[in-house]
């Protein structure tokens, strides 16, 4: 085994190398103002990763544009809306009416267009251009981009990385041969860092050690399970039961553990690719396969492309909810965030 992986690992080398020459020069031009950062005039609050996915990115997103709602403030999300089946910019919700369907804009953004109220969404892969749509037609205070750490055409007022507090050494290597979407050295442009699923991961020394060397302030999520209103069955709790898990998600190890926490008994999961795009075909292998099992059990994200096939076999869905701390420090580094630009 140790061979083969060898043996692959020289195949990748003139990929990766290409992939750290593309990153390296591209950070360079940004740095040395080559390639232009543009501001659109209000606050920009950017949720991102210097990872390839599984971090948490939506429902820290959720979190963020709850607790700014929360405080008066008018918001307004903006994604690129990976894995859609169009291109340029598509209005997904007004803030009272979802405009569109998942596959037109990608499973996240369309999530969160259900479980936000007021709050307007756009997809587009040119930001800036996505940006002043939202800020010509429902003038927000704040725009949340999603996934924005490595799109910095748009100069953002507050810049959060969130890091898998799971990750280990060999995840710390750049892509192919890790999971790293540019040098961890990198991470020092953002303006925090926040460590996810703290309550879900063993404690890593290394990784620990790692971030605190950066010297940046450092947040911690905690992750809320429950059984979600989108559920079709109606249940208070799942414990005792026997379920069988089906995901395509970023981080199905993470999901798994979340769902041990609610007391069921796990006969089986399938993991499907991150984003996948399930057919009904896929779905009647999932109801044999869970034969044995009293529930089915998936995820929000997952239940947008469900929502519509024909489900004999009784579904319950898991909501994921956050709570980030210290809650105060953050609150402080928001509102310092929100003074910059009416200063």
């Amino acid at each position: 085994m140790r061979v083969h992986k060898r043996f692959y690992s020289y195949l990748l080398f003139p990929l990766a190398l290409i992939y750290w020459g593309v990153v390296y020069w591209r950070n360079l031009f940004y740095k040395y103002n080559f390639f232009i950062s543009k501001r659109l005039l209000c606050n920009i609050i950017s949720v991102g990763n210097i990872t390839v996915g599984g971090t948490g990115k939506t429902p820290t997103v959720i979190y963020l544009a709850n607790y700014l709602k929360g405080n008066g403030k008018k918001v307004a999300i903006l994604s690129r809306g990976y894995g859609r089946s169009t291109s340029g910019m598509v209005l997904v919700s007004n803030g009272s009416e979802i405009k569109t369907t998942w596959q037109d804009v990608g499973d996240e953004p369309y999530l969160m267009a259900i479980k936000l109220n007021s709050i307007p969404i756009v997809v587009d892969e040119d930001r800036f251009r996505g940006g002043k749509f939202l800020k010509k037609k429902f003038n927000p205070d704040v725009i949340l981009l999603d996934d924005g750490f490595q799109h910095r055409a748009i100069n953002r007022d507050l810049d959060l990385v969130l890091v898998n507090s799971g990750d280990t050494k060999y995840d710390h290597k750049l892509i192919p041969y890790g999971i790293l979407r540019e040098p961890w050295l990198n991470i020092k442009r953002g303006s925090a860092i926040i460590l996810t699923k703290i309550n879900l991961k063993q404690s890593n020394p290394f990784l620990f050690r790692k971030v605190q060397e950066t010297g940046m302030p450092i947040f911690r999520s905690f992750v809320k399970t429950s059984i979600s209103p989108l559920s079709p069955v109606k249940l208070k709790s799942v414990d005792g039961c026997k379920v069988f898990i089906v995901s395509a998600i970023g981080d199905p190890f993470g999901f798994k553990k979340s769902v041990k926490k609610l007391g069921c008994k796990i006969l089986g999961e399938k993991v499907f690719p991150d984003h996948y795009k399930y057919s009904e075909s896929d779905w009647t292998l999932l109801e044999t396969l869970s034969v044995n099992a009293d529930y089915i059990i998936t995820t929000e994200k997952d239940w947008v492309k469900l929502a519509s096939f024909t489900i004999s076999k009784p579904l319950i869905i898991i909501e994921m909810s956050l709570e980030i701390k210290p809650k105060k420090d953050l609150n402080i580094l928001i509102d310092r965030c929100l003074n910059k630009i009416n200063k």
